[in-house]
């Protein structure tokens, strides 16, 4: 597919996205956010595509937050808006029912920050800056850090990160559970591939299971939680790939997982 900001690339069984605005360190624009759109509802129509990786084009920055000189033009009504489709496309994001990764190669800095909180997992490179410096500008976070970054690393540390507007490392993010994994710059992207083809090994209803069940955890109580668990569960036991997998583990083979 062909886009103006980012670029798509299908390989195989999933899809590696690139923020593609190298002279502006990849800021997020709208017609960022219109091919983001467009590029998560292709992933959405594809049932070939079983994950994504999300990075940025260089080694200076995944994305250095949002347009500072489009959103300078922005009013009370204005502004609303802006944060509301930033937001939106980046719920979408959220919402893909796949493992979702960002390969996070430099500066992830408010809204760039942000998209990076929207991926299930993010995996960091030993130069990439993370952090919410919105109240620098006399605004707070407007694509849902308020509420991504609190559910990832508590209150209290949302709450220094955002109010303070600090940066902070790739060992502190992986410190506070803000990232999962710290490489080199030139692994980075190779081990994030390395990790998805893992994920792409076992069997891919269970894994959507799975993320279902935990994208749950925020919604439901505990014993509902347990419940919808269960019926999960209950639900992949009448799959192909259980027979499989169970056949596989009793007879010492790999198991050979097809989707149904």
């Amino acid at each position: 597919m062909e886009f103006s900001t980012i670029l798509f690339e299908k390989k195989d069984s999933y899809v590696v996205i690139t923020l593609n605005r190298p002279d502006k360190l990849n800021a997020l624009n709208k017609q960022m956010f219109d091919d983001l759109d467009a590029a998560i509802r292709s992933i959405e129509l594809d049932e070939s595509v079983k994950a994504l990786i999300l990075t940025g084009t260089g080694e200076k920055a995944f994305a250095a937050g949002a347009d500072i000189k489009e959103l300078n033009e922005s009013g009370e009504r204005s502004g609303k808006l802006f944060s509301e489709y930033g937001s939106y496309v980046m719920k979408r994001l959220a919402q893909l029912r796949i493992p979702t990764i960002a390969a996070i190669n430099g500066f992830a800095l408010g809204g760039g920050c942000e998209l990076a909180l929207s991926c299930q997992m993010r995996f960091a490179s030993e130069n990439a800056k993370l952090g919410q410096p919105e109240v620098n500008l006399g605004i707070i976070p407007g694509y849902g850090a308020t509420q991504r970054l609190t559910h990832l690393v508590g209150k209290a540390k949302a709450m220094e990160l955002i109010l303070s507007a600090k940066m902070i490392n790739a060992v502190e993010a992986e410190k506070i559970g803000m990232v999962n994994a710290v490489y080199p710059q030139a692994e980075l992207l190779a081990k994030t591939e390395e990790f998805i083809q893992l994920i792409l090994s076992k069997g891919s209803l269970a894994v959507a299971g799975a993320i279902e069940c935990i994208y749950a955890a925020d919604e439901l109580s505990e014993l509902e939680g347990l419940h919808f668990e269960s019926k999960m569960f209950g639900r992949l036991c009448g799959t192909q790939d259980f027979k499989e997998g169970t056949a596989a583990f009793l007879e010492k083979r790999q198991a050979n997982f097809t989707g149904k």
